[in-house]
């Protein structure tokens, strides 16, 4: 059953083997392995509805022999994982998803929680995160297309970044005012830091005072510097933003580096995934003879994330309303793998 699943996350099956063949223990503190796996693809990639990490610890200190694999954590699997004597469980799809107000024998998820900590297992899922990393489940669905350049449709941003604050303020002080009293004011207001250095406009050597300000000291900062007509009909105000991640984030748009007919694309794709079968819509005045040249991809029911790409292909999982999102005459070809294991019949072969 774990061998059946493990050739969805290819990358992920070789950085287990790294973590564990280079080691020269055969365990690995829990702690260790949850960085070694956040280095890999750090949960901040993750969609914010999503919930990713550890779902399940067992009690500290845990070491961890054997990592098991698996898609979908259903207790099917969970059995076989407690043959094979799993310390932890990395699970793709999260089995808690929904917060849980007990943990009884009723359902199926609580009695996954309840196995799990009986037996000292802990449960980790990457899902999203897996999807955006640079290495993750959408670029290794491009790398199925054949030469192209690829970005991300919804690139992810820095988890952090060196400047502190949500917005910039910046302001002129002229010489004729106050600036003492300007500086010491705004200093003053809790989650601002100043900067100031001087400046030359309009003929006037002027001091420019920059502010970055969380969102609360924002609205006290404003609330000052409007008392001041002169120095608040200058004022600019910049929302900061975290930087993007050039290869990171949700989707991927891939430029073939050559046009090919859709019927050569089906069968990349389907040697790729190791499929039989894919299931293939068709537009309007569409045939398999049709050129591909932008193929918008996105693993799991994509609808959110490939919605207003513009593309010559579509790839990506069911979904309910998944083949009314686009206007013909685009092509979509609908997927199942490698988001879930399930089986499709064949409209394509």
């Amino acid at each position: 059953m774990l061998s059946s699943r493990v050739h969805l996350l290819p990358t992920t099956v070789q950085l287990v083997h790294s973590l564990i063949s280079t080691s020269s223990r055969s365990f690995m503190d829990l702690k260790a392995l949850l960085s070694s796996l956040n280095d890999f693809a750090s949960l901040s990639f993750a969609e914010s509805w999503d919930n990713v990490g550890l779902l399940v610890e067992p009690s500290p200190p845990h070491t961890v022999n054997t990592l098991f694999l698996t898609n979908d954590l259903t207790e099917e699997v969970m059995e076989e994982a407690l043959q094979k004597k799993a310390d932890l469980i990395l699970s793709y799809h999260p089995p808690v998803f929904r917060p849980m107000k007990r943990i009884t024998w009723k359902t199926w998820k609580e009695r996954l929680v309840i196995k799990a900590l009986e037996n000292r297992v802990g449960i980790y899922s990457p899902h999203t995160a897996y999807d955006a990393a640079p290495q993750g489940v959408n670029s290794w669905l491009a790398k199925g297309l054949g030469a192209c350049t690829s970005r991300p449709i919804h690139p992810s941003k820095a988890a952090s970044c060196l400047t502190e604050g949500t917005h910039r303020v910046e302001f002129s002080v002229s010489h004729t005012q106050d600036l003492g009293k300007v500086i010491s004011a705004v200093k003053g207001i809790a989650g601002v830091s100043v900067t100031s250095f001087s400046v030359r406009t309009e003929d006037e050597d002027q001091t420019r005072i920059s502010l970055n300000c969380t969102q609360q000291a924002l609205m006290e900062v404003v609330a000052f510097l409007s008392q001041n007509t002169q120095l608040y009909q200058k004022t600019e105000i910049v929302s900061l933003e975290k930087p993007l991640l050039l290869h990171t984030g949700m989707g991927r748009l891939c430029t073939l580096e050559e046009s090919v007919s859709l019927a050569t694309m089906v069968e990349r794709i389907k040697r790729h995934l190791k499929l039989s079968h894919v299931r293939l819509a068709l537009g309007v005045g569409r045939t398999l003879e049709s050129q591909v040249k932008v193929v918008a991809l996105c693993a799991g029911s994509g609808s959110r994330v490939l919605q207003g790409a513009e593309a010559d292909l579509y790839l990506t999982g069911p979904g309910a309303g998944v083949l009314t999102l686009w206007p013909f005459p685009w092509l979509l070809l609908c997927l199942s793998c490698p988001h879930t294991c399930a089986s499709l019949s064949s409209t394509h072969s």
